[in-house]
């Protein structure tokens, strides 16, 4: 398939436009940049110079171009958001951003449509420990109103792909994204001055490691079921003070201090983050539909590809 691809120069943008050439596909990337269009021609892609957050300059920046497909990998995250204000810029990816991705998708004759989404639009609050599946209720409001900001852009996101005429759309709700790239070495950089604590109690997350993430999208633009949500997270959730510990040990750090999860409260999202929240996501669906599994199944086979080249 020909495939146009947002957030292509982004962390998991990169490996996918790899991962999408290695199976046959042709990619064409949106990038913001000319350092970006350099770098995706040097991958092999064709890029295409457009901000995703202006419609008409994206639309014409598209004109005259045809795709199959078109994959929406954008985001405005370069690190773990402390505060809500650090992902409102991708809440509006997500919303308006897709909005003006759809009408590009439309301009360039593509059909399919595969969309990032995000595990914690299940909810930040303890989940219990049934692993939840796609048939739960997902970024439904009154989870409090800064959380509900957030809510409300996975809810469009999915929203619009799923219900546009003639897109077939695929969302895929990947859990905490983990890799040799660089938010993942800042946190390791974090651990070794003893800057990223570990806090009790402490909250569960479900972790992805980046090029597992890359495979899973890749098998999902071949194999997933219009209309359909997929988790997608290894096999092993795990509580985020003993990630917090793994990557200390990886990065050759001494052992995080612990710290009571109350003083976290200062900064909501990361107290809801790393202590409030316990969630167990299922990928089930998407290995028995799109015959998916990650190459590494646990963070402690995943976290040793993350030490700095």
């Amino acid at each position: 398939m020909r495939v146009l691809l947002a957030g292509a120069t982004g962390t998991l943008g990169t490996a996918l436009v790899a991962q999408l050439r290695e199976a046959g596909h042709d990619v064409l990337g949106i990038t913001r940049s000319a350092r970006g269009a350099a770098r995706l021609v040097a991958a092999g892609a064709t890029p295409v110079v457009a901000d995703l957050m202006d419609g008409d300059a994206l639309l014409a920046a598209v004109g005259g171009l045809r795709a199959d497909a078109v994959i929406h990998q954008a985001t405005a995250i370069t690190g773990m958001p402390m505060f809500h204000r650090n992902l409102h810029a991708t809440d509006r990816l997500r919303d308006q951003g897709t909005a003006h991705l759809l009408r590009a998708a439309r301009k360039v004759g593509a059909h399919r449509f595969v969309t990032q989404s995000f595990f914690l639009g299940y909810g930040y609050r303890d989940h219990g420990d049934e692993p939840v599946t796609e048939d739960r209720p997902f970024a439904e409001p009154g989870q409090g109103r800064a959380f509900d900001v957030h809510m409300r852009s996975m809810r469009a996101n999915e929203e619009q792909v799923f219900s546009t005429p003639g897109i077939e759309g695929v969302a895929l709700r990947y859990g905490m994204f983990y890799g040799p790239e660089v938010s993942t070495w800042t946190l390791m950089d974090m651990a070794r001055k003893r800057l990223l604590p570990a806090v009790r109690p402490a909250g569960v997350v479900s972790l992805i490691h980046i090029g597992d993430a890359a495979s899973a999208t890749v098998a999902a633009l071949e194999r997933g079921t219009a209309g359909r949500p997929y988790n997608i997270a290894d096999d092993e959730p795990v509580a985020f003070d003993t990630y917090v510990g793994a990557l200390a040990e990886v990065a050759g750090a001494a052992a995080p201090m612990r710290l009571p999860a109350w003083m976290l409260r200062a900064t909501p999202y990361m107290h809801a983050l790393m202590a409030g929240t316990r969630i167990r996501i299922s990928s089930e669906r998407a290995k028995r539909e799109l015959g998916w599994t990650p190459a590494y199944p646990t963070y402690r086979e995943g976290l040793p590809t993350c030490r700095r080249p």
